[in-house]
């Protein structure tokens, strides 16, 4: 009985280990299908410029059509804007509201108490050295 008991617990022992050393070291990068937050990061990072490379490869090859256009002669003069090269793809910015909620106020207000107290003190140490 000793020893199945012995087993028993050597086995799970065995076992919870291993899934520890598993889960939380960089072992696991080993195991297909893990990938590793460096990988990760550097995807995200990609995949961004990416976006921003093919929004100005677009904006480009607006730019690039519309001086075609003007050098083989196919231009519309009636509806040609010096403004419409880009026009198309300009992308309008949403508006975020960047004014500080009651909270930031409150700590504002802390903060400058403290500073001035801190501004004070430290010249009355200016004071007493001298």
């Amino acid at each position: 009985m000793n020893v199945f008991v012995a087993a028993t617990l050597g086995a799970i022992l065995l076992i919870t280990f291993t899934t520890y050393i598993i889960a939380f070291t960089p072992l696991r990068e080993f195991i297909p299908g893990y990938s590793s937050s460096k990988l990760k990061k550097d995807a995200t990072v990609l995949a961004l410029k990416s976006d921003s490379l093919s929004f100005a490869l677009k904006k480009n090859e607006a730019y690039i059509k519309s001086i075609q256009k003007v050098l083989t002669g196919n231009l519309d003069f009636a509806k040609f804007n010096k403004d419409s090269i880009l026009v198309e793809k300009e992308v309008t910015p949403t508006k975020v509201d960047l004014s500080p909620s009651k909270e930031e106020l409150e700590l504002r207000k802390d903060v400058a108490k403290e500073d001035k107290s801190s501004q004070q003190s430290h010249s009355k140490k200016k004071v007493k050295t001298h």
